[in-house]
């Protein structure tokens, strides 16, 4: 007999039942995904496969009351969340969340939120994209882009390449928008080689979502980083992209997720507001802990889902409810 899945099954519970917050409490802790593969993929080492996901879904399913975010946070401002309350959440809109996500969540009977940059439906690209599969193309070995104003990098190998990707990426995420995408095209175009244009998902798959019971959110048309625009920029990514999916679902779009999503930095108080006065009823970032009823309802933060054992998935959502630097603002 194999005590394994059984020791695991009884050390969480047990842990759950006396460590988890009191109702009283009140704590939501919200997942965020972007991508979810077929199969592991050594470039793309922190996004979950098939098959992590599917058993990261059985744990929640099993040990944590999981909810939908718009039903969740109603239920937390009144004080009434069930213990261990999850909500789970996806960025930017991959074409693999419906294909390879989707039938998981059916399969668990889970609730999820697809937040959707809606510039990229039907064939676009992210510039990430652009540069990850670009440098995973390359057929130099020593790759030279000092003239887009970066530098020279070994490639030789697989771990090379991801330690170039991220440090590329690094390099021009808090470019201007016109600059990054002129960076980004010259690379692509140095580089030469062909892309895929079947990453992001079609209009009609975020509709499948919807009429599935998914819940679609607002994440911008282009995905930029809003502290970065001016006022009237920002305002009219994050509008047009409510009013986008308003267009395509028929129905009206209350929760948004702010591009990137780091408070502070990669937007402020004045995106809040841009937000509030567009007509979502709440938003979240990616500031790590639990959101409760003291939280902003337009900051709520989130999580993010690395670990690749059921063990240490399972400690750290326990941790995290734990944690008593809870975020009030």
């Amino acid at each position: 007999m194999n005590l394994v899945p059984l020791l695991h099954h009884t050390s969480i519970r047990l842990l759950s039942s006396l460590i988890m917050p009191s109702p009283q409490q009140n704590k939501l802790l919200v997942l965020f995904y972007h991508q979810v593969l077929k199969e592991a993929d050594p470039i793309l080492c922190d996004e979950p496969d098939a098959e992590t996901f599917d058993w990261q879904m059985g744990v929640i399913s099993k040990y944590f009351n999981v909810l939908p975010l718009s039903e969740a946070y109603e239920l937390m401002i009144r004080g009434r969340l069930p213990r261990r309350a999850v909500c789970v959440t996806f960025d930017d809109g991959y074409a693999n969340n419906i294909d390879v996500a989707y039938p998981i969540l059916k399969k668990w009977n889970i609730p999820a939120t697809f937040f959707i940059a809606v510039g990229f439906l039907d064939g676009g690209r992210m510039w990430n994209d652009t540069v990850i599969e670009s440098i995973r193309r390359a057929d130099q070995e020593y790759l030279d882009l000092s003239k887009f104003g970066l530098s020279g990098y070994e490639i030789s190998d697989e771990s090379q390449r991801l330690n170039v990707i991220r440090e590329i990426l690094n390099e021009l995420k808090y470019l201007s928008v016109n600059e990054r995408m002129h960076k980004v095209e010259r690379i692509a175009e140095f580089i030469g080689k062909e892309l895929p244009d079947h990453m992001m998902m079609r209009s009609e798959q975020v509709a499948e979502l919807h009429k599935g019971g998914m819940e679609i959110g607002g994440h911008t048309v282009n995905h930029p980083i809003l502290a970065r625009l001016s006022s009237e920029e920002a305002e009219s990514e994050i509008v047009s992209g409510k009013n986008v999916l308003y267009e395509l679902l028929g129905d009206q779009v209350t929760s948004f997720a702010y591009p990137n999503g780091v408070p502070g930095k990669d937007y402020t108080g004045l995106h809040v507001d841009i937000v509030r006065r567009a007509g979502f009823r709440l938003a979240v970032s990616t500031a790590w802990g639990c959101a409760t009823n003291r939280i902003d309802r337009y900051q709520l933060p989130r999580i993010g889902s690395w670990d690749r054992t059921p063990e240490r998935f399972s400690l750290r959502l326990l941790r995290t409810y734990l944690d008593r630097n809870v975020l009030t603002a």
